[in-house]
Order: C-alpha cells, then sequence, then structure tokens
C-alpha cells in the first residue's frame, strides 16, 4: 500500500502522496490533498508538468526560502514557512546537525515550537482548491515532522507514520547520490540505536505524546482551518 503512493516526477527523488492511509475511525487519506517532497526547484519542464497533472496548485516550502519560484510554472501557488528557528540557539546546540537529521528532535521540536508547526499547517488548511506539495530540502526531516503531525490531526495511526517515513529510506540514497553524497540512512539509524530505541518507536512515542488536533488548537489553529484539513484529507 505504501509503496503505490510514491510518485516519480523527473527531478525529485522523494515524493509521495499521503492519501490511501486508514484512520482510527474508519476513513482514509485523499490521494491527491498533500504531497510530501524534497526540493521541487529540481524538477525538469516533464515533472513540474507531472506535478500539474497530479493537481499541485500550492507549494509550501519549509526552508522559508521558496526555492523553486525561478522555475514555477505559472498557476502555482507559493507559501514559504521557514519551520526551523535557528535563533534559539539553546535548543539546536542540544539538537545538533546529526541529531536533527534523525526524528529523535520531533517531540522535543513540538514542545518548544508550536506556533511554527501552528503556521505550516495553516497554511495547508487555507491553501487554494487542489492539492498541496509540502517540501523541505530532502524530504525527510522537516517534511516528516509536518507530514506525522498532519496526519496524526486526522486520525492516522502511529505504525502507518512510522511506516510513511521509512519509505523516504527508499529512495535516500538515489536522491544522496544525485547530489554526490554517500547516503546517510545507516547512520541516521546508528544514532537512533544509541539512544536505545528504533526509528518506529520514536515516531510512536512523537505521535503519543499529545492529542494532535488539540495541539494544534492550542497552538492557534482555529476551529475553522482544523475542520478545512479534514476535509482537505479525509473522503
Amino acid at each position: 500500500m505504501n509503496a503505490e503512493r510514491q510518485l516519480f516526477w523527473d527531478g525529485c527523488f522523494n515524493t509521495r502522496d499521503l492519501g490511501g492511509l486508514r484512520t482510527a475511525d474508519g476513513r482514509e487519506t485523499r490521494r491527491g490533498a498533500v504531497v510530501r517532497s524534497d526540493d521541487p526547484a529540481g524538477l525538469t519542464a516533464e515533472g513540474w508538468t507531472s506535478l500539474q497533472r497530479h493537481g499541485v496548485r500550492t507549494i509550501v516550502d519549509l526552508t522559508g526560502g521558496d526555492s523553486s519560484t525561478a522555475q514555477r510554472p505559472a498557476g502555482l501557488t507559493g507559501v514559504a514557512v521557514e519551520l526551523d528557528d535557528h535563533s534559539d540557539t539553546e535548543f539546536w546546540t542540544r539538537w545538533d546537525n546529526a541529531l536533527s537529521c534523525t526524528p529523535l528532535y520531533y517531540r522535543a521540536f513540538l514542545d518548544r515550537f508550536p506556533q511554527k508547526v501552528a503556521e505550516v499547517l495553516t497554511a495547508i488548511a487555507a491553501a487554494e482548491p487542489g492539492g498541496v506539495l509540502v517540501h523541505c530540502s530532502s524530504g525527510r526531516d522537516r517534511t516528516g515532522l509536518i507530514s506525522l503531525v498532519l496526519l496524526a490531526a486526522v486520525g492516522v495511526g502511529a505504525s502507518d507514520i512510522a511506516a510513511d517515513y521509512a519509505l523516504t529510506h527508499v529512495r535516500r540514497a538515489e536522491l544522496c547520490a544525485a547530489a554526490g553524497l554517500p547516503d546517510d540512512t545507516p547512520r541516521v539509524h546508528g544514532l537512533i540505536a544509541e539512544h536505545g530505541t528504533s526509528e518506529s518507536e520514536v515516531i510512536a512515542d512523537a505521535v503519543g505524546s499529545r492529542d494532535m488536533a488539540a495541539y494544534l488548537r492550542s497552538a492557534g489553529v482555529t476551529a475553522e482551518h482544523l475542520a478545512a484539513l479534514r476535509d482537505r484529507m479525509l473522503t
């Protein structure tokens, strides 16, 4: 089921639809509603055509730079939200570059930056009709965090969220090779193991640490936007 959600757009290496996942109340996430990806700035003309044919109309850039502006075809709306607040040196000193490339930091990030998370989820909820693409640089860490919150908020279980996260590793070697870098997945798994846990356990802990819809409400996402998220995401 999960592998069928992977999208192969020329110039992107870590792209998949968040549809087709069951929720606790028996519903299913809608295909074409939200896509997660690495940076679409690398898309070829053929890749951009594939993106538009998939129904994407809004691109949410978690790096804050809206990097695809120059290449983006007409008819697509860009929203730039810088998810990581690196002015908080206390937080980022603790969660250094190595650990922030694993889901080990997810729960601490949710505790520290609820308003940033709420800003992104509000942007998804308020997007114009059509699909929303959410991306960072590699489509793993920041995009993985937002995907976790979004899916948990509409009722997808921790095991399916962890399985979605793990799909990144399927394409990671290809992404790293295109950038001339070694695949860092073994290093990520090694760091998690050093903390006496596993990737799926870390993600389950982040998902189970709070009622995600209540968390978003307390962070400033309105009831109307939460309803819009559910309407967008669920069949």
